[in-house]
């Protein structure tokens, strides 16, 4: 079977120097008919890509012309069309975001890091927390919190000192950003088939907005949070990309 190759790259210099080489010496096809989509760049590109080609079902392989490219391969030039054919496929599902805000407007959006919510003055938030549909913290106040999924868990979700998730894991994380109360609440780890259901506490005075990914909803009162099963998108990584090995790097690392 023919693997048709289309290169998509970022902005950074490293990227479109690779992307110049690649495309002269494999070619460069039509992305919406390609067998596989190559990007070049770091996970901030990744995640675009991944969103571009979200109802596609078009395989994405990375390859790191970034920074950290913790979902990226290793880049090089030689014997891509093998690479690509002996690559391990890894489906993601994307988070499903459904907002309404303080005029009653409802919002859908999807993410495939996390969904966070994040205090839009001075006050800190008030976010009650039901899983499925049981009230689990009654008051949180805080800056933000948020739900990631494994592919998010390096992101965002550890700046805010929550679990990393290894890719493949029936397992969202909860993270509290900044929380005041409860002081010592670190968060928690859910199955993925859980929904959750944030309530804004306070709206007018305290008003929250919620980001899904790099989709904004402003001055929301209620948001739900659930993995979407309808939508599944696919990685591909070489068999020697050691990606338990590197989470384990990140969890060790100073």
């Amino acid at each position: 079977m023919t693997t048709r190759i289309a290169f998509v790259a970022s902005t950074a210099p490293d990227a479109q120097a690779a992307l110049a080489r690649l495309t002269t010496r494999y070619g460069d096809g039509d992305p919406d008919a390609a067998s596989v989509v190559v990007a070049l760049g770091g996970d901030g590109f990744m995640l675009e890509t991944l969103h571009r080609f979200m109802d596609s079902g078009t395989p994405i392989y990375g390859m790191n012309r970034g920074t950290v490219g913790f979902l990226m391969n290793e880049y090089t030039e030689d014997d891509l069309l093998a690479r690509l054919r002996g690559a391990k496929a890894t489906p993601l599902h994307p988070l499903s975001m459904v907002a309404r805000d303080r005029a009653g407007a409802r919002h859908e959006a999807r993410a495939i890091n996390e969904v966070a919510l994040l205090r839009e003055t001075r006050f800190a938030a008030k976010i009650r927390i039901a899983i499925d549909a049981r009230v689990r913290t009654p008051e949180l106040i805080c800056d933000g919190v948020l739900v990631a999924t494994p592919a998010g868990s390096t992101a965002y979700n550890l700046s805010a000192h929550g679990p990393i998730l290894p890719l493949g894991t029936d397992l969202l994380a909860l993270t509290p950003i900044s929380a005041f109360r409860p002081r010592r609440w670190r968060g928690a780890l859910l199955p993925s088939t859980a929904e959750v259901r944030f309530d804004i506490l306070e709206p007018d005075n305290r008003p929250v907005s919620a980001v899904a990914d790099y989709v904004e909803v402003r001055d929301v009162v209620d948001v739900r949070v659930g993995v979407d099963r309808g939508r599944s998108l696919t990685l591909l990584f070489d068999p020697d990309h050691n990606l338990e090995e590197r989470i384990l790097n990140e969890q060790f690392t100073p």
